[in-house]
């Protein structure tokens, strides 16, 4: 379990650095490019992957293809949902996600479901709407139930891929190389086409990227070895991670941030304490 609750702390810290990018004047789409960069260049010298034919052969192509234009979609896909439907709203769409997440564990992986795991299920929804309650917001407008729904379908996506990732023969490093390299260049077209609109590049916003490169490449490579470490659980990877992150945001938001917080959102983050132990039982 430890490798799933390293997870979480870096997918926080991801967030808390997105956060600041508009305060600090930081190109979103730019510091997307560089983490890529960075975090391509992390996977080659810490996990040496294997570049051979025989390796890159048995590399599944056609799921690393797919990451690398999921992931980087995703941070576009959020600042949209951001834009159009707030914050709030943005965020409980994302968590949301691990309903399919668990849906894709005991239908396509043939997961068995235990009382311990229902029981973590249970108080870990209860746990997610207690700490995302918020006042009532006006009314969606225009596109916003879209870019709602495609962050709750892109998360739950990138869930199932990297999960089948971890399950294939292919070398880990290899595959998550392939990943990250094929992730940036799908955001390195994307910048061009931008270029050639006029934007500018800037050296702030690499610099940005590079951090964000650190904090992203760690959370998926730690992500990934939880998978593996309970590659027969992996509805209490999918639930862990979730819970996690919604359990150390909020607590991050109140001790940290100073956001102010209800009784409601408090009782979340002892049933989200809770359910994790529930799903770590389970776990065995």
């Amino acid at each position: 379990m430890h490798f799933l609750a390293l997870a979480v702390c870096f997918s926080v810290a991801v967030s808390l650095w997105l956060r600041q990018a508009p305060a600090w004047r930081l190109d979103l789409g730019q510091m997307v490019l560089w983490n890529y960069a960075t975090a391509s260049m992390l996977c080659l010298l810490l996990l040496h992957p294997r570049l051979d034919a025989s390796s890159l052969s048995r590399m599944p192509w056609g799921i690393a293809l797919a990451l690398g234009v999921v992931l980087p979609g995703l941070f576009v896909i959020m600042g949209r949902a951001v834009q159009s439907a707030g914050i709030v709203r943005a965020d409980i769409a994302q968590r949301l996600s691990l309903l399919l997440s668990l849906a894709a564990a005991f239908t396509l992986f043939g997961q068995r479901v235990n009382a311990w795991q229902l029981l973590g299920i249970a108080l870990g929804l209860l746990a997610m709407l207690a700490l995302l309650a918020r006042p009532a917001a006006r009314a969606l407008r225009g596109d916003a139930a879209l870019w709602l729904l495609a962050v709750w379908f892109g998360y739950a996506l990138v869930d199932v891929l990297l999960k089948l990732l971890a399950l294939r023969g292919a070398n880990f490093g290899t595959a998550l190389q392939s990943s990250f390299v094929l992730a940036f260049v799908c955001m390195g077209v994307a910048q061009a086409l931008r270029l050639a609109r006029g934007t500018r590049m800037d050296l702030r916003s690499l610099g940005g990227g590079i951090v964000l490169g650190l904090l992203n490449y760690a959370n998926i490579d730690l992500y990934i070895r939880a998978h593996q470490s309970l590659s027969a659980n992996p509805a209490v990877v999918f639930a862990g991670m979730n819970l996690g992150v919604v359990g150390l945001s909020a607590l991050v938001g109140m001790l940290w941030l100073r956001e102010p917080t209800s009784r409601l959102n408090r009782a979340g983050i002892v049933l989200a304490g809770l359910a994790i132990a529930a799903l770590t039982r389970a776990a065995g």
